[in-house]
């Protein structure tokens, strides 16, 4: 038997692909499954909204944090419309797409909302294997988070990261294994400019998540996808 299954949990969730697979994940994993939304000033509301109606079809228990102050504390291009939105990622850096401090903050609250029910276990869909360089989604970070949450709070929490090593492809995968491929290319949201399943098909996050499509695709069929 899971040794989860007589535990909840909470998924950081923001309605995109990789939650959306995780919050599902969690599902099969977990006793109850909760779904943490954070509103923080990003380019578009529609990503709230959508995570409402995802969390509601997956019949699982939905808040969303209101944490606009992120918005106020360094320039980035997902919460400044004014700002050029990077779409190849600089030599040497990471894009503006990268709002700082942003995942630390998400795991502070999560962890603080899961200390106040009794939730040990939370989860979220960062990774390393196919990301921009973002410090904050590598694997080292995750584990002294986690460690500094455990010693802040004086809980045993667990992060789970189902995707830390997954590159985009191998998300598709699991989305398919999980029984929700269909739920997940047309019903989330990952586009930065806010357009629901394929999205713009111009900015990074489309890209990323068609050209992992595309290879899935291509793997399970033996055909190249048009």
């Amino acid at each position: 038997m899971n040794e989860y299954k007589a535990q909840d949990a909470l998924v950081l969730f923001s309605g995109g692909q990789d939650s959306t697979t995780c919050l599902y994940w969690a599902k099969q994993q977990f006793r109850r499954t909760h779904a943490l939304c954070f509103s923080y000033g990003q380019r578009h509301s529609q990503e709230v909204d959508n995570a409402r109606r995802l969390a509601a079809m997956a019949d699982v228990p939905f808040r969303v944090l209101d944490t606009t102050i992120i918005s106020q504390l360094a320039p980035n291009s997902l919460t400044d419309r004014s700002m050029q939105m990077d779409k190849e990622k600089p030599d040497g850096s990471y894009p503006n797409t990268f709002v700082p401090g942003r995942n630390l903050l998400f795991l502070t609250f999560a962890a603080t909302l899961a200390h106040a029910q009794d939730i040990r276990h939370l989860v979220t869909g960062v990774s390393e294997a196919d990301y921009s360089g973002y410090p904050d989604c590598r694997d080292t970070f995750i584990h002294s988070a986690n460690a500094t949450l455990n010693l802040a709070m004086d809980r045993h929490f667990v992060i789970h990261t189902p995707l830390m090593w997954r590159n985009k492809k191998q998300v598709w995968q699991l989305a398919d294994e999980l029984g929700v491929f269909d739920i997940v290319r047309n019903e989330t949201l990952t586009c930065y400019n806010g357009i629901p399943a394929d999205g713009c098909g111009e900015c990074p996050a489309c890209l990323l998540r068609r050209k992992g499509l595309e290879e899935y695709l291509t793997e399970r069929t033996g055909l190249p996808h048009s």
